[in-house]
């Protein structure tokens, strides 16, 4: 590649969403504006949280990166492609609350499934999803059903499925919403360490803002609906191997969840955004 190709490559975002609202109508033509003048920008490996009041919008921007609703205006492109072409490219992967695991397939055969259906050959799968499972510590359980898992471990498999085309882009509605709290800070220092391997960017969705401060490079506070995009906030708390369990006692940490607190409720100063906290 010539050194003008790899400076382009390196300026492609792995999102941009330019100008994006999203209105949907309802009995009688009513109308409810969901999204507003959304502006976001992502870069390859970033890892952004959107954080918000219920009904701001989140879930909303994120369906319509993944191509699972359209915009009512705006744009948005993944790796500089349209919406729909990255969704047929298989460059993004997608995590939801529930892991949504197939009872009837054991573990392996769940993360098998993406595979399976864009016809990758068998050999290829088991290898796949064998590198999966260690990445993610579960080679012990590859040929357990999903019944006999706990929900951190459903969630954990639900994310190596996710990651099964290797995906540039992962897309993440709450996947740790329903867990007990232990649980849920495992999975956010596993999570932390499995994107720092697969160098995937990340768009995160979360009601919790110390889960948002924990694991993102930026926080996106969007405001009440329609939701917009209240505040950017840039967070410095080192690399993937620093983020660990010791960091949430850190003082840098709860530095950031306060501002972030303080952006949640329009109390920090307007500006704020991009500044980094040390």
């Amino acid at each position: 590649m010539s050194e003008a190709s790899a400076a382009s490559a390196v300026e492609v975002a792995a999102l941009q969403v330019t100008g994006v609202d999203k209105i949907f109508t309802g009995k009688k033509k009513a109308t409810i504006t969901a999204l507003e003048k959304i502006e976001l920008t992502v870069a390859p490996g970033e890892f952004v949280s959107l954080i918000g009041p219920s009904g701001c919008g989140k879930s909303t921007l994120l369906r319509l990166i993944a191509d699972l609703d359209t915009p009512t205006t705006g744009t948005i492109s993944v790796f500089g492609k349209t919406a729909r072409q990255a969704r047929i490219d298989q460059e993004y992967g997608i995590a939801f609350q529930q892991a949504g695991l197939l009872p009837w397939r054991t573990v392996t055969a769940n993360i098998e499934l993406p595979l399976e259906l864009h016809g990758v050959g068998a050999a290829a799968r088991k290898a796949r999803s064998a590198e999966l499972l260690s990445l993610v510590g579960l080679s012990d359980f590859a040929e357990s059903y999903p019944d006999q898992l706990s929900g951190g471990m459903q969630q954990r498999v639900a994310i190596a499925r996710s990651l099964a085309e290797s995906p540039r882009l992962l897309l993440m509605d709450e996947p740790f919403g329903a867990l007990d709290e232990m649980t849920r800070e495992r999975m956010q220092t596993e999570l932390v360490r499995v994107t720092a391997e697969t160098g995937a960017a990340v768009v995160f969705v979360t009601h919790s803002i110390p889960e948002a401060v924990y694991l993102s490079n930026r926080v996106v506070v969007m405001s009440p609906r329609p939701g917009r995009i209240r505040d950017i906030l840039t967070v410095s708390l080192g690399s993937a191997s620093e983020r660990t369990e010791q960091l949430r006692e850190n003082e840098a940490f709860f530095e950031n969840v306060s501002k972030v607190r303080e952006l949640l409720h329009g109390e920090a100063p307007v500006g704020i955004r991009g500044v980094e906290t040390r």
